[in-house]
């Protein structure tokens, strides 16, 4: 436990102390930039390499066959397929209501300026794979694309070497539920590399060929440590949703919180991953000691416990005890928790203060095993402090803003002194002579 409550830390002093996995990420920085090298160098050998290494499997390309999307589709269990439906829906319809709407401004007869939503044209959209099964990461990041228009849409999914070097069969049955045909068999930094350069295509053993990958504009999409490095390097090149590495979760509670709801909560999130966050953020010093005897009761008999208890254990997680509510808003704020639940008496007011995270779970009604699945909010979230200026994934992440100015011969003579003088001032004089001419 770490005791704040006599510490008058501000701003970047106090995300400085706040606990995080930085070692981790320094390591995959060189690792990340090393493969891209190699990647520039021989783009399909490296996926291929980097496939055989990480995942224990050899492909000759890694495009799926879309016939194997459609066996995983006859073959997916109804119930989940029922689940996946549910989800889609929910998170289609908040999609669609918040994608934003185009704007025109008339500034004076004869002068207009609009603003217009456009979808990029093509996106590589990541889902995890390794210690679990994510289709709910695929709903999250193909349906707010459809939203927003996006026409291309291409695929990754580390291979599995339990079914014959595919994705999991889910994966892929959820791909072909959304209409996705464009499949890769590919995880890490090599997949990201790939969306940011392309893939050429490639004869299969089958006597088949594999067409080639063309780049795609933004990528996104949650992974680990490797998946955001790699998207933070390509930023530039593409645009990335956020860096939505390792899951964290952070708990603002008091003394009116469930114990058990709190500690429930954070081994949720710690079973994904052995450098998982959990923090637990209060003023009561009671909670902090009922937490733990929840969690020394929950962890031994959740199916991940070594796993949990990796993550619980490691310098990424603990709690944190402030002096009152103020305090603790201000440690929520600097941590900027990818996952923000909130326990406290006023929930929904606590909520109103927060400033940084990538979600806001108000109340102990509102887990955030929820916004993983089904409440209709997005899970593809900034981690590792990022939501001080990231947002959630959103159908915004694939548009882009427009503008278009349309001004007519007395629109534009009513400001062309204006576009004189500030030339002139700019020492631009040509500016202001490009407008002149058209009255000369």
């Amino acid at each position: 436990m770490q005791d704040l409550r006599d510490s008058e830390a501000t701003g970047a002093q106090l995300r400085a102390i706040m606990p995080r996995a930085a070692a981790v990420a320094q390591d995959a920085t060189a690792t990340v930039t090393a493969l891209f090298e190699r990647f520039r160098a021989a783009p399909l050998p490296t996926v291929l390499e980097a496939t055989e290494q990480f995942d224990g499997v050899r492909l000759d390309h890694p495009r799926v066959p879309e016939e194997h999307l459609d066996e995983a589709l006859a073959n997916l269990d109804p119930r989940v397929r029922q689940a996946l439906e549910t989800s889609i829906d929910r998170v289609r319809r908040f999609a669609e209501a918040t994608r934003p709407a185009d704007t025109e401004v008339t500034m004076a007869d004869g002068a207009r300026v609009a603003n217009r939503w456009l979808p990029v044209s093509r996106v590589g959209l990541y889902v995890p794979g390794g210690l679990a099964v994510y289709p709910s990461s695929l709903v999250m990041n193909v349906v707010p694309a459809q939203a927003a228009g996006v026409a291309s849409i291409a695929l990754a999914s580390p291979p599995q070497k339990a079914f014959g070097g595919r994705p999991h069969p889910t994966i892929l049955a959820a791909a072909a539920m959304l209409g996705v045909r464009e499949v890769y068999a590919m995880g890490g930094a090599q997949a990201v590399a790939a969306f940011a350069w392309g893939l050429p295509g490639a004869a299969r053993a089958d006597g088949t060929t594999a067409p080639p990958l063309p780049a795609v504009d933004v990528v996104t999409g949650p992974g680990n440590v490797f998946v955001a490095t790699a998207k933070r390097l390509v930023r530039g090149r593409v645009g990335i949703d956020s860096e939505a590495g390792t899951t964290e979760i952070a708990i603002l509670a008091d003394e009116s919180a469930d114990p058990g709801f709190v500690a429930a909560d954070l081994i949720s999130q710690a079973e994904h991953d052995p450098n998982a966050a959990s923090v637990l953020i209060t003023d009561s010093p009671t909670l902090v000691t009922a937490v733990r005897a929840a969690l020394s009761e929950l962890v031994p008999a959740t199916r991940h416990r070594d796993r949990v208890a990796t993550a619980l254990g490691g310098p990424q997680s603990g709690a944190l005890l402030v002096r009152d509510l103020d305090q603790g808003i201000a440690v929520c704020d600097a941590y900027a928790a990818e996952h923000l639940e909130i326990h406290t008496r006023d929930a929904a007011g606590t909520a109103a203060r927060v400033r940084n995270a990538g979600a806001v779970f108000i109340g102990p009604w509102s887990p955030v095993s929820l916004g993983d699945y089904c409440a209709g909010s997005n899970h593809v979230l900034p981690t590792m402090g990022t939501a001080t200026f990231s947002s959630a994934l959103n159908t915004t992440t694939f548009l882009k803003a427009v503008q278009y100015i349309d001004y007519g011969r007395d629109g534009l003579a009513a400001v062309a002194p204006v576009v004189r003088a500030l030339a002139d001032a700019e020492d631009l004089p040509a500016h202001g002579d490009a407008v002149d001419i058209r009255f000369a």
